[in-house]
């Protein structure tokens, strides 16, 4: 490509990312997410009990060939923890001040609502492969909810969800894995990118079954150990935490002044960087929410709230502490790479062993991400074709991505379009679940009856919805 051609290439999708991110879309998903939660009855705090109930092993599927609804969660957490929750909350501070990382809870609180709407959406319209798996999410309810003459909405928000999260994101994480072991390790990069490319083979070649089995295993060690280790930073200084919740609040409110832009430079960095972080409104994670094998829409709809609330109120919380009641972190200075900040903060407490920690960290976050943005594009690619090829050249083409990602320094560079991508998908998204946003209310009012009558755990019979285009095989819990 000449270098006209790139610049103008590059102009254009920076046009739509500054018309997406830079402009319209975080007051959008914040005010719809305000707007949810008031006209659901701030459901995501009346089910707050109930999204624990998940983790228990009395409330998984029968069925062994199934995706159980806390193998969902897991793939679904494993997918939204990433870089983002270790760097990305870094930049957060650095930019916005500790006061960021209140804007990034509310931000949360608020997503919770959101991501439960157009999950619930994904199952209410999943369809049923014949095998004991299901499958659907954003371009299925398009579809089904929206109808037929909007398969173009669908196949535009297909093909940005496989650039954005199989190409370009996959090539972040494997680079930013492949770097953090380089700078900590002094492994050379071809080092790192060929067993990473080979498990990410060996996984995404077994499907969604394999995917939610490698998830089981891998986020619950990846979040319990991180969390384990901020637990032990905060109780070796447990004597400055008010202070710290304090510098929070005060930064978040306009009350003390730590960077450039104050209390607004807060508000940007912590709400931007929730929602990259959680994902909430974006259209991905419903892909996911889909597999899972549910008695009720609004089940999986209150499992991934609680998932945006690991992601965000426990993980990145987990990040912000670490860097906050470090001696690292210097109010004002921007100099510093998100990462490094991070890996910095946890020497300063605990000792240079924990770079090694972080680098293992950042694999488990880096290897869960890639299995989850394999299986978005995976998902968006049968709304666009059935033939079994394009799924090999899918595989093929994400290990090669992987591959690239952690091999080449700049090679991230390349993938400039995932952000401006991701935007837009977010934006066809909001669209469709502000359009069947009174379907929601509907299945909500279905659930909360079945709850009202003593329905422990309430069934979605398809009969009661004639009007909509409801698969009956993929409900059979409600016949």
């Amino acid at each position: 490509m000449e270098e006209g051609t790139l610049d103008v290439v590059v102009g254009f999708f920076g046009l739509i990312e500054d018309l997406t991110w830079g402009w319209a879309l975080v007051p959008l998903l914040v005010v719809f997410g305000v707007f949810i939660t008031v006209m659901s009855g701030f459901v995501q705090f009346e089910y707050f009990g109930r999204m624990f109930r998940v983790l228990s092993s009395k409330n998984q599927t029968a069925d062994p060939n199934a995706v159980s609804a806390r193998a969902a969660l897991l793939v679904s957490v494993g997918g939204r923890v990433g870089g983002g929750n270790i760097a990305g909350v870094a930049v957060a501070i650095t930019l916005g001040g500790p006061g960021a990382v209140f804007w990034m809870w509310a931000t949360a609180l608020i997503g919770m609502a959101t991501s439960l709407v157009e999950c619930s959406l994904a199952q209410l319209f999943k369809r049923s492969q014949g095998d004991g798996t299901y499958r659907g999410g954003p371009a299925s309810y398009i579809l089904h909810g929206l109808g037929r003459q909007y398969r173009w909405l669908a196949v535009l928000y297909a093909v940005c969800l496989i650039a954005a999260f199989a190409f370009g994101f996959n090539a972040f994480q494997g680079n930013t894995f492949a770097g953090a072991a380089k700078d900590s390790l002094g492994i050379d990069r071809i080092w790192t990118a060929l067993p990473l490319t080979v498990i990410a083979g060996f996984i995404v070649y077994g499907g969604i079954r394999r995917i939610a089995k490698a998830a089981d295993v891998i986020v619950p060690i990846m979040a319990l150990g991180y969390l384990g280790m901020t637990i032990v930073i905060i109780l070796i200084n447990i004597t400055e935490i008010p202070g710290v919740l304090w510098t929070i609040l005060a930064n978040a409110f306009g009350l003390e002044e730590v960077v450039g832009g104050g209390m607004g430079a807060a508000i940007a960095q912590g709400m931007r960087r929730g929602l990259f972080s959680n994902e909430a409104g974006l259209g991905s994670a419903p892909n996911v929410a889909a597999t899972a094998d549910v008695r009720h829409p609004i089940s999986q709809g209150i499992t991934q709230s609680f998932s945006v609330f690991i992601d965000t109120i426990v993980i990145c919380s987990c990040t912000a502490f670490i860097i906050l009641l470090s001696d690292v972190y210097v109010p004002g200075a921007t100099d510093i790479d998100g990462v490094v900040l991070t890996q910095q903060s946890l020497v300063s407490h605990v000792g240079e062993w924990a770079q090694y920690f972080l680098t293992f960290a950042i694999l488990l976050f880096t290897f869960s991400s890639i299995m989850y943005n394999y299986y978005l594009g995976e998902n968006a690619l049968a709304v666009m074709t059935t033939n079994p090829v394009s799924v090999h050249v899918l595989r093929i083409a994400v290990m090669a991505i992987v591959f690239l990602g952690a091999t080449a320094p700049g090679a991230t560079a390349v993938f400039f379009f995932s952000d401006p991508l991701m935007g837009l998908l977010a934006l066809v998204n909001l669209m469709a679940i502000i359009m069947l946003f009174p379907i929601v209310l509907r299945i909500l009012a279905d659930f909360r009856e079945q709850l009202k009558h003593g329905v422990a755990r309430p069934v979605l019979s398809p009969e009661k919805f004639p009007d909509l285009d409801i698969d009956p095989t993929a409900w059979k819990h409600g016949k």
